[in-house]
């Protein structure tokens, strides 16, 4: 008997709460109507309101207003139809216009139709037709809309959604920014109108009348006009094109950075710069390149490659300078070099190896070693060197080195004995295959030669000096030396020439620095170990608009106006007459995924 009572009264209790609640639903109210009649035939069911020449229909749920000319108001379904002028009000937060609205007040889903503009305090929204989801304060449109923010520009694209709460749009299909300044194109974008931040997904391009940037992952701050961009991210600034694993981007400066795997490609002169981090000021026309800096001087036959500690490319495109310093080396198959800087005149074909006067004067490459050129077997060093070629024909033609000339080669026969020459000065011309073909050393010169005959037996070593020195090449071998008004000299054989004697004072054989490769010139660097890139976290999908918990709403309603005879056996329930088939047609899985968590929000943080 005790279990028979316990059982009515939770049945009891069941039915109270049920009722309570259901009380507790606040229910569509008409607050004004001009007219009003009922047509049983096409509405049944449904009063038909009509305003007057003092105002329109106002009708109010939950803290909305809307106001239309004519409405069709199913009450027993809580649901209502508008027609004219309809105007949608929450709050100071959003305002809604369209032609024709549609509003359950028991789902909380309205659908808009007819040249719709939606408001809010940063943006207005316009589109044909639109879904509003009040209870979770979504808005989406798949028909393709436009949204415009006065400092960003224009935003459409062929799907929207605004998620109110965090003020963000998430464009899809189609997307487009346009600013009086720049076009942005993308596959997805995440925009917050407060910040008027934007989040590339995708495939994009920001393009203006100097520049346009390439990346698959991006964000742009469109009040400040800068950018950070990740994967394949590119920018090509008239004759260039600027690439690195991450890049960022201030459009107010012309200026550009890049972090890891930099690629700065001059198209007009067909040279490649390098490295690890680079700092691009286009309206100065400078590249700042450093952590493994190399330039690519591209030629059809032999490349030319510099590196150094940095590089800096500025000037015009037909007049660009390349400076390398700290540490300098440059390697072509015929001709390779060493000096603390280089500089590079690709418009004169000038290029100067010099020793920079730095503050630290217990630097021990600045202080001893000289710069420095090879080519074929010679070695030359002096306090200067410049190198000079013809920019058209990619050939070298001279090269001049001040005070203190040194050419070493090797004896070929010997194990101990170099051929070598000094003076103040040294004048060399090269042939039409790179090589030299004729030295001059000017003021006084000395020199030690060791003279074979041709078979290769040594005829003697001569040690002189003379006023200058002429020497001729053919076929990378020295073929005649001239020593004009020479002063002083002596034919040695080898067993009578003193080994104190052997090396002319400032003799400095240095053929262990000499690069052989490309892979030579980073030998001396540090281990590269490249910082990690942060930033922008991947895409993440955001939970459908039509999720479970919605259409879990509309199925409900629906089954309580066909469960109270609402509506007519074949008519399909005012609830879900405007949620797409496919939705109303999934699994409904809203018992078993509660409290669906949404996907994290991309943002930007430092490296």
């Amino acid at each position: 008997m005790k279990s028979i009572k316990t059982k009515y009264l939770l049945l009891f209790l069941i039915v109270f709460i049920s009722y309570f609640a259901s009380a507790q639903r606040k229910t569509i109210e008409i607050k004004y109507a001009g007219f009003g009649e009922k047509d049983e035939e096409k509405f049944p069911g449904a009063q038909i309101l009509t305003r007057n020449d003092a105002q329109q229909i106002h009708i109010f749920h939950d803290g909305i207003d809307m106001y239309c000319d004519k409405a069709i108001f199913y009450g027993k379904e809580d649901f209502v139809e508008a027609y004219g002028n309809v105007k949608m009000v929450q709050g100071d937060t959003i305002n809604l216009n369209s032609k024709y609205a549609e509003y359950s007040g028991k789902t909380q889903l309205a659908f808009a139709s007819g040249d719709v503009i939606l408001t809010e305090p940063q943006s207005i929204l316009t589109t044909d037709t639109l879904y509003f989801n009040r209870a979770k304060q979504e808005a989406y449109y798949k028909t393709g809309g436009k949204v415009v923010r006065d400092s960003s520009g224009t935003i459409t694209s062929k799907i929207g959604r605004y998620f109110m709460p965090r003020k963000k749009y998430r464009f899809q299909d189609s997307v487009k920014l346009v600013n009086p300044e720049y076009t942005l194109k993308t596959k997805i974008l995440d925009y917050y109108t407060d910040t008027g931040h934007a989040y590339m997904y995708g495939p994009s391009t920001i393009e203006d009348a100097a520049s346009k940037i390439y990346c698959e992952r991006g964000f742009y701050d469109t009040e400040s006009d800068t950018g950070y961009f990740v994967k394949k991210s590119r920018i090509d600034y008239d004759n260039r094109v600027f690439e690195g694993d991450s890049m960022y981007f201030d459009r107010n400066k012309n200026f550009a950075s890049a972090t890891n795997n930099i690629k700065v490609t001059d198209t007009l002169n067909n040279s490649i710069v390098k490295g690890h981090y680079a700092e691009v000021y286009r309206a100065k026309d400078s590249v700042f390149i450093t952590k493994r800096a190399l330039a690519i001087t591209l030629q059809e036959k032999d490349s030319i490659f510099m590196h150094a500690d940095t590089l800096m490319v500025t000037g015009k495109p037909e007049h660009r300078i390349t400076r390398a310093y700290y540490n300098a080396k440059i390697y072509k198959s015929d001709i390779s070099g060493k000096a603390d800087s280089v500089h590079v005149d690709q418009k004169t074909g000038l290029t100067q190896l010099i020793n920079l006067a730095r503050m630290n004067k217990g630097d021990a490459f600045s202080a001893a070693r000289k710069p420095i050129l090879w080519n074929v077997k010679n070695q030359m060093t002096g306090d200067t060197i410049h190198l000079k070629s013809n920019p058209k024909t990619e050939k070298l033609d001279s090269l001049i080195v001040f005070y203190n000339a040194f050419v070493i080669s090797k004896d070929t026969l010997s194990d101990d004995g170099y051929n070598q020459i000094s003076g103040k000065r040294l004048i060399g011309l090269f042939d039409d295959e790179n090589n030299l073909k004729q030295v001059d050393i000017l003021k006084n010169a000395e020199s030690i030669n060791y003279s074979r005959n041709e078979n290769g037996e040594l005829i003697g070593i001569e040690k002189s000096k003379s006023a200058d020195i002429e020497m001729y090449f053919e076929n990378k071998e020295l073929t005649e030396l001239r020593k004009l008004r020479q002063f002083d000299g002596k034919l040695y054989t080898e067993e009578d020439f003193p080994a104190n004697a052997r090396k002319l004072r400032g003799f400095d054989w240095r053929e262990d620095e000499r690069p052989a490769s490309v892979e030579d010139l980073f030998v001396d660097d540090p281990p590269l170990n490249l910082p990690v890139i942060k930033g922008l976290e991947p895409y993440n999908d955001e939970e459908e608009f039509f999720n479970d918990d919605l259409i879990g709403r509309v199925k409900k309603a629906d089954q309580e106006a066909e469960d109270k005879n609402l509506i007519k056996k074949d008519e399909k329930p005012k609830a879900s007459r405007n949620v797409p088939n496919k939705f109303l047609n999934k699994k409904d899985t809203s018992k078993e995924k509660t409290g669906k968590k949404l996907n994290k929000i991309p943002d930007l943080k430092k490296d």
